[in-house]
C-alpha cells in the first residue's frame, strides 16, 4: 500500500538529508519526495509517498517522532485528499501533422506547451499520477527526450488547515 505522508519541519539546513538517511538507514524506501517552504518561512513541508504495509507506515511515524527537526506528521492518504505531480516533457516534434497532433493531445491533457524548438517541444502537465502516466504512455511514440517530474504534493481537503488536524489519530505531533 501506498502512503502519503506530510511532514513540516523547521526550515533549517539539513533536514532533508536527515530525514531520509534515517529512512533510508532502516530500509525504507521513499517512492516520491516533495519538499517546500510552507506559509511560515521558518518551517517547510516535505511530503513523501512510502510502500508498505499499516506495520511499516508506523515505524515510520516512530522514527520521524524521534527527529527534533519534525514538527508534525499527518498520514495524508488516510483521509480524503487532493494531490498532484507536476512534469516537464521534451518531445521531438517536427513541425507539421506531428507538432499539431501533440498540440491536440497537450490541449486535451490540459497541459502546456512551454518551449518551442525546430525539432522538439517542452510541455508541462500537472495532475494525478495516473494522468501523468497516461500522457507520457501517449508521448512515447513521438519520442521522448527528456523528461523530469517532481514529487507528489498533497493537501487535505476541506480546507481545514494542518494545525487544527493536531486531534487526528493519524497526526503526530512531535
Amino acid at each position: 500500500m501506498r502512503h502519503v505522508l506530510s511532514a513540516v519541519v523547521q526550515n533549517v539546513p539539513g533536514v532533508l538529508a536527515h530525514i531520509s538517511g534515517m529512512l533510508a538507514s532502516r530500509g525504507y524506501n521513499i517512492d516520491s519526495l516533495a519538499v517546500g517552504e510552507t506559509e511560515d518561512p521558518n518551517l517547510s513541508r516535505m511530503t513523501f509517498v512510502v510502500v508498505g504495509d499499516d506495520a511499516v507506515l508506523e515505524q515510520v511515524r516512530k522514527q520521524l517522532e524521534k527527529i527534533v527537526t519534525v514538527v508534525r506528521v499527518l498520514d495524508v492518504s488516510s483521509q480524503d485528499f487532493v494531490d498532484r505531480d507536476l512534469m516537464l516533457i521534451k518531445v521531438e516534434a517536427s513541425a507539421g501533422a506531428k507538432r499539431s497532433e501533440i498540440r491536440e493531445l497537450v490541449d486535451i491533457f490540459r497541459g502546456r506547451i512551454v518551449d518551442v524548438g525546430r525539432t522538439e517541444v517542452i510541455i508541462e502537465i500537472s495532475g494525478t499520477e495516473n494522468k501523468i502516466v497516461a500522457f507520457i504512455d501517449l508521448m512515447r511514440p513521438f519520442g521522448i527526450r527528456e523528461l523530469v517530474r517532481t514529487g507528489r504534493i498533497a493537501m487535505v481537503r476541506s480546507g481545514t488547515p494542518l494545525e487544527d488536524q493536531v486531534n487526528d489519530p493519524h497526526a503526530i505531533e512531535a
